[in-house]
């Protein structure tokens, strides 16, 4: 086809289609009009195999095509974008070959790192010294080009006149690890230049973002060190459009006969149980964890206050268990379930790949910014297994991702907040390998106190070996493994995936007066139910945080029933679940009270109480001995009249001489410092 008859067919086709919006994008002082590729095969599908084949001659043409329209304002440079390609031309990263060179397609995948916008030259203009003719050399390739001769015959310097420069930024885009069977998620580095880096659309590829690409791939040459060319080439992708797949829950496609099956499902009464059976029927039992994870997946309600302080509405949940628990097959469980997950191991994860890295830019130079699995599940869900075998500084990384859902990184030029609301669902074992059901929870799980509470339930899963519940287990996992198919799902694995997805994207509970008396009914009375030793000093049963679980918990129950309140029965089952929590994990064996102290510090109030009273004994003493140097038989007499074991004070001297409080001159004998 002729480039006159090319013009006129997509002069035709814009006029007919596109008139309005490109006088509109023109009076805007837009410089580009985005096309529908499928309304122009309708068109004229012989054109479109053009583009297919050669599309920056076919671009070129339509840009005339614009230029010949009578315009409100003089157009310099005018881009035609094409949107929608078809389904043909999509094209997975890891099967671009080299038949695929300029040739157009498009790419679906995350964008991994980016680069700053920089000027680059497209083309130069040069005049000759001794005739004065004006050469112009184009700038394709990544070293910039003068002439070397003129036509009058003269050769070596010649003097630059003007420069055209255009934005350009590279960005790197990854396969999306949805599409993949576990391979290896391939690489691909995207050129975008003039309006595609405006700052408008430079926010749609920012690192974390899931896009979808035209465009066509063009090659570049190696330069080796040692000068001269590789016969090898790298790939790039010359972008012509780029759309972002801004919410991924938006993603999955609901049809109205889903809709119908999901709202079914919500009517039911006994919905809770329901979804928790087909979380993970080939596990046996575990049905509190179970209806904590429905809850977790339907998630609470994000809210933004007045003065720009944010509440995440994710629920975090940690499971620590003794081996063979199952924990790490419901972890791998719901990253089926989940809408949008990212599965890690502890063992295989750094600070920087969980949160995000600075890395060198070895397309464009300079230093870029990289997401990592947090900042990639935005809105979505990181599953973290082996947590416990992370190291001390990686773990650390998680603090503000858990709480504030940002990532915050200051390293070479880069000053930068990344979005990470993100649900975090971990696994861990106890710090000897099984639980030791008298010591105390926080000494046997190898986490800072400072992470575990920020993650709202925590469940302790304990093997504990019982005739009968041995019997139905064993019975449960041999007839799973004498017929795989008899782990029957009642609401098929896909369907359970669009409902979370479903719920997370339009129910938003209100929160009613009944279930807020509610809970507030039961935090007051838990907060005063603290046992209270001699010296006065109370245990804490729950703290802020809890209450804050607490309504997340809450609106998760009334959003799986699509409720457009929460109810004091949704109230009522948040209680239900913290309060299991609590008994299980912070219960003080002496006085038979729940102290959150058990969870998050390394002393409970009754040890506290114990190195308090340890402490007057040994003050009282020295005023009435007037000597610094007190026996400490004397002590264990004192604390014994006030109902304070020997074993119990030769414990709290041991932590006030760890603590550097009191120090020991000779044997047997303790001094205050």
């Amino acid at each position: 086809m002729e480039v006159d008859e090319q013009i006129r067919i997509f002069r035709e086709f814009i006029e007919q289609n596109y008139y309005p919006q490109l006088l509109e994008a023109v009076r805007k002082g837009q410089k580009f009009i985005p096309l529908d590729f499928s309304e122009l095969i309708k068109f004229n599908s012989e054109i479109c195999e053009e583009i297919l084949e050669s599309p920056e001659e076919l671009l070129k043409a339509a840009e005339l095509a614009v230029k010949e329209f009578d315009l409100p304002k003089k157009v310099k440079k005018f881009t035609v974008r094409f949107r929608n390609l078809p389904l043909a031309q999509k094209v997975n990263i890891s099967d671009i070959r080299s038949k695929h060179l300029n040739k157009f397609i498009s790419i679906e995948g995350v964008v991994r790192q980016k680069s700053p916008v920089r000027p680059h030259v497209t083309a130069a203009k040069f005049e000759c010294p001794s005739c004065g003719n004006l050469l112009t050399v184009l700038q394709l390739d990544q070293k910039y080009k003068e002439p070397t001769r003129c036509g009058c015959g003269r050769k070596g310097k010649f003097k630059e006149i003007s420069k055209e420069l255009v934005d350009g930024q590279g960005i790197v885009l990854e396969e999306s690890p949805d599409d993949l069977d576990g391979s290896q998620p391939k690489r691909l580095n995207i050129f975008l230049k003039d309006d595609l880096v405006s700052p408008l659309s430079e926010r749609k590829s920012s690192p974390g973002s899931k896009v979808i690409l035209v465009g066509w791939v063009a090659e570049v040459p190696i330069n080796l060190r040692q000068g001269g060319r590789s016969t090898k080439y790298e790939l790039v992708l010359e972008a012509n459009f780029i759309d972002p797949l801004q919410d991924d829950l938006s993603d999955i496609k609901i049809s109205e006969k889903e809709e119908e099956e999901i709202k079914k499902i919500s009517r039911s009464k006994s919905v809770l149980h329901d979804l928790a059976k087909n979380i993970a029927p080939s596990i046996y039992g575990h049905d509190k964890i179970k209806e904590a994870l429905v809850l977790q997946l339907a998630g609470g309600c994000r809210k933004k206050r007045p003065d720009g302080i944010k509440t995440r509405g994710d629920m975090h949940i940690l499971l620590i268990g003794d081996p063979g628990a199952g924990k790490s097959q419901l972890l791998s469980r719901i990253t089926k379930v989940a809408p949008k997950a990212r599965f890690t191991s502890g063992k295989g994860a750094t600070a920087a790949g969980l949160t995000a890295s600075v890395v060198k830019d070895e397309f464009l130079g300079g230093w870029c910014l990289e997401a990592g699995t947090l900042v990639l599940a935005n809105r979505g869900f990181a599953v973290i297994d082996e947590m416990d075998k992370m190291t001390k500084e990686d773990r650390s990384a998680l603090h503000e991702a858990l709480e504030q859902q940002t990532v915050s990184i200051s390293k070479a030029n880069i000053q930068a907040t990344l979005q990470c609301e993100t649900t975090v669902l971990a696994a861990a074992n106890p710090k000897f390998g099984r639980f030791d059901p008298y010591d105390l929870i926080a000494n046997q799980i190898n986490l800072p106190p400072t992470l575990i509470n920020r993650f709202d339930l925590i469940f302790p899963i304990k093997d504990m070996p019982g005739r009968e519940k041995d019997e139905k287990m064993a019975s449960f996992i041999l007839s799973l493994h004498k017929d795989p198919e008899s782990a029957v799902f009642d609401i098929p694995t896909d369907l359970l995936r669009k409902f979370f997805a479903y719920v997370r994207q339009k129910a938003n509970p209100q929160m009613s007066d009944e279930a807020i008396e509610e809970l507030k009914e039961y935090y007051v009375k838990m907060r005063n139910s603290g046992a209270s030793d001699e010296a006065g000093i109370k245990s804490i049963p729950i703290t802020a945080r809890q209450l804050e679980a607490l309504v997340r918990l809450s609106e998760a129950s009334a959003k799986i029933r699509l409720s457009k309140t929460v109810d004091k029965e949704d109230a009522r089952k948040s209680i239900e679940l913290i309060d299991y929590c609590l008994n299980q994990i912070a219960k003080d064996s002496e006085t038979g009270k729940i102290d959150i102290d058990r969870l998050s510090s390394r002393i409970t109030a009754s040890q506290r109480g114990g190195i308090s009273t340890v402490k007057e004994i040994i003050s009282a003493l020295e005023e009435q001995t007037q000597s610094k140097i007190i026996p400490v038989e004397q002590i264990v007499e004192a604390a014994q009249e006030k109902q304070i074991s020997p074993e119990k004070t030769e414990e709290a001297l041991e932590k006030l001489r760890r603590s550097g409080d009191i120090f020991e001159p000779k044997r047997g004998f303790i001094q205050k410092l």
